[in-house]
């Protein structure tokens, strides 16, 4: 059987652990690219596939590509002979994204910033991930003339995505830093301009000066 695909990263890393997990429990052949972290990921030919720079990332025979490592996973998850890693039916399937989340959010995030502490590879909070991040999608939105991150309509990432970026306007997002970011803004007025939910998404709680101080939640 022909590799499907291609994935880079590193197998210290919990995401990559899973993506090959995965892959070899539902049949899938995947051929693991030589990666040296720092180098291989700064590489003009990695920039010129992922311009993010993250891994792990997945590019399939046809030269498809794919990041995030449960996103990879999702997907090798769904194409096996295997059935059933996604759930049976939509209770399990909500279930599955219920734990997902639980794991990546209540766990991971916190345990990536103890263990980038302890190894040194980040310190007290910066904007600096909030601003390549912000950066980054505002290019991809240029390049989506829909408007949408999927397809020519709304699916629950544009949701997703308006939730933390309506968030990150009420606190590390004031007016001149939400001005380096027309597209990202138009994106969450895109999708929240619809009569039925449009109450939700008010921008009274938006900051004129970003706060950099601790403040009360209210």
């Amino acid at each position: 059987m022909a590799p499907i695909g291609t994935v880079w990263g590193d197998t210290r890393q919990r995401q990559t652990k899973v993506i090959l997990s995965i892959a070899a429990l539902n049949g899938l052949e995947l051929e693991q690219a030589p990666f040296e972290f720092g180098v291989t990921n700064k590489s003009p030919e990695y920039l010129s596939k992922f311009p993010y720079g993250k891994i792990p990332v997945f590019e399939d025979s046809e030269g498809w590509k794919l990041t995030e490592g449960t996103t990879i996973a999702r997907y090798l998850s769904d194409i096996g002979g295997k059935s059933g890693f996604l759930g049976s039916n939509a209770k399990e399937a909500a279930l599955v994204d219920q734990w997902i989340h639980f794991a990546e959010h209540e766990i991971g995030a916190p345990l990536s910033g103890v263990l980038g502490l302890v190894y040194g590879f980040s310190g007290p909070f910066t904007r600096e991930r909030l601003v390549r991040a912000l950066t980054y999608l505002e290019s991809y939105l240029g390049t989506r003339p829909s408007g949408y991150l999927v397809g020519n309509s709304a699916t629950l990432a544009d949701f997703v995505l308006v939730g933390v970026v309506h968030q990150a306007a009420s606190v590390p997002l004031g007016a001149a830093e939400r001005a380096q970011y027309p597209l990202v803004f138009a994106h969450r007025a895109k999708v929240t301009d619809d009569e039925r939910f449009k109450q939700y998404w008010g921008t009274e709680s938006f900051v004129e000066v970003a706060v950099t101080e601790p403040k009360t939640l209210s």
